[in-house]
């Protein structure tokens, strides 16, 4: 099973729509492993967008990550990285798809909800950043052999 690093940005909390995107989620069979609600510091927003540092959007962005509460969860599931990025959208809003997350609640360009690991190397990364080991939770969901065919005992 793959986890994957999701953050409801200040946009999402500011909004009320935490609870919606989290219900998407979970309707689509993805497991809550880990979750806080918390403020991002500027250390660790710089640290978490050090890929973008020099862009001219970076500054604004880690500005724009520290204003406000955010809610970090890691989900699990198998695929779980190219499911939420899908679930996701676009990465503006205005260009998302309706029936995705982005192009349901967004229409900036500067705010756009919702951020996930792109990669298992950035999940990897950035769940080290947010959580540590002992805040994530192994355990099974009742519902998992109705969300996974497991008759071959990996999960299909």
């Amino acid at each position: 099973m793959e986890r994957t690093l999701i953050i409801f940005k200040p946009d999402a909390v500011q909004r009320g729509v935490c609870g919606e995107i989290l219900t998407r989620f979970e309707k689509k069979g993805l497991q809550i492993v880990g979750m806080k609600f918390m403020q991002i510091s500027q250390e660790l927003a710089e640290t978490h967008y050090s890929a973008h540092k020099g862009k001219p959007f970076y500054e604004g962005l880690v500005r724009f990550m520290t204003s406000s509460p955010v809610v970090v969860l890691v989900l699990q599931g198998k695929g779980a990285i190219e499911i939420c990025r899908k679930m996701m959208g676009a990465t503006f809003g205005f260009k998302a798809e309706p029936g995705t997350i982005r192009g349901d609640y967004g229409v900036s360009s500067s705010f756009n909800l919702i951020h996930g690991s792109d990669s298992p190397e950035s999940a990897d990364r950035e769940l080290k950043l947010f959580f540590k080991p002992e805040e994530l939770i192994d355990w099974t969901p009742a519902i998992q052999g109705w969300v996974y065919d497991l008759s071959k005992g990996q999960p299909e």
